[in-house]
């Protein structure tokens, strides 16, 4: 493998760390401080892609580094999407007038 290649490989995978740490205040947010700061239908379509590049990185182009990368970014979306639903299910539970938007 030629040294731009690694280089490349490396960065990719260097990207891919700083996107999952960049998940994590809206995790925080929804987790811990309870506050609504993402958009449900966002993540439900981003969650909803993320998958399909997994299933594509698994038995399509089953390259190791594509796979972990495409995984962490599933994990991270599905995470939020499911904390948004568990928030707002909590505030329905509180609160039986207020609607899902």
């Amino acid at each position: 493998m030629s040294l731009a290649i690694k280089l490349l490989a490396i960065a990719y995978a260097a990207v891919a760390i700083v996107n999952t740490i960049a998940y994590w205040p809206t995790i925080k947010d929804l987790y811990y401080h309870k506050k609504k700061s993402a958009n449900l239908w966002s993540y439900i379509l981003w969650t909803a892609a993320s998958l399909v590049t997994l299933l594509y990185a698994i038995f399509i182009l089953p390259d190791p580094l594509f796979i972990v990368v495409s995984a962490l970014g599933f994990l991270c979306c599905g995470a939020i999407m499911i904390l948004c639903i568990v928030l707002d299910r909590n505030a329905i539970d509180k609160n039986p007038r207020r609607r899902i938007k």
